[in-house]
């Protein structure tokens, strides 16, 4: 096992994909018959899906593998090891888009599975930010987000801006969107009548009222829409105002190049 220690001399290592170590340790006769990483880490990405990250433990895993917690510890060193296997293992979710699609519908694409990844699973946006994601999926999702940026056109010193741009709203759209489905199934509801309720509550509160006013141009123009199809129009708006953005400055870069 990785040592407390250890992790403080070197804490890049903490990585699982970093340990040069074999995955598993060498099988023991009473250890139970069936069992390896890969059943480890689906039941581990089960978990998490149906109790959410808090609640995740070594203990809680094994009981769903009706083992002893010790004996998880023959395939990973800590409940962080296993965290990094379940984030990389539905990372896989993630389908490389048309290879000779245009750029734009393949980053429109990618865009799009990544959010579903982030609402289906609301543990992996705290874990994406935790982790180096260096994992076999995470890095053909990585591979797949740089080759259609460069395909975009836009100068090697723009691509990162660029991305940044797309991906990190497209992570910030996706978190709010599943931890608002989220907290709706745990308060019993569906996300509209959550989204009326609480709409109801705040017009019951008088030092509200600007706020309401304010908002209520938004609120009207979104008619009788549910909260699916509004988050599904101002995503597809949102991606498509950074999309006219890289083309932009693309633009605005061969006209520089020209003169």
């Amino acid at each position: 096992m990785v040592s407390a220690a250890d992790r403080v001399k070197n804490p890049v290592r903490t990585s699982v994909w970093l340990n040069t170590r074999p995955p598993a340790r060498s099988r023991r006769a009473d250890q139970p018959a069936g069992l390896d990483r890969d059943r480890i880490t689906a039941a581990s990405v089960r978990l998490l899906d149906a109790e959410g990250l808090a609640k995740f433990s070594m203990r809680r895993l094994a009981a769903e593998l009706n083992v002893t917690a010790m004996s998880l510890y023959w395939y990973v060193d800590t409940k962080d090891d296993l965290l990094e296997l379940a984030l990389d293992a539905v990372y896989a979710e993630i389908g490389p888009p048309a290879g000779d699609a245009p750029w734009p519908d393949r980053l429109r694409a990618l865009a799009g599975a990544y959010r579903g990844l982030l609402v289906r699973h609301p543990w992996v946006s705290p874990l994406a930010g935790r982790f180096l994601n260096l994992g076999p999926h995470s890095l053909l999702v990585t591979h797949a987000i740089q080759d259609v940026i460069r395909a975009t056109g836009l100068p090697a010193e723009g691509r990162s801006g660029a991305l940044s741009a797309v991906f990190q709203f497209v992570y910030g759209f996706g978190t709010v969107e599943g931890q608002f489905a989220q907290r709706s199934a745990e308060a019993g509801l569906t996300q509209d009548q959550y989204f009326r309720q609480a709409m109801s509550e705040v017009r019951d509160q008088p030092h509200l009222d600007e706020f309401v006013e304010e908002s209520r141009e938004v609120m009207d123009a979104r008619a009788d829409a549910t909260i699916q199809e509004m988050r599904d129009r101002d995503f597809t708006f949102a991606l498509d105002l950074l999309i006219a953005g890289i083309e932009a400055m693309r633009a605005r870069g061969d006209a520089a190049s020209a003169q």
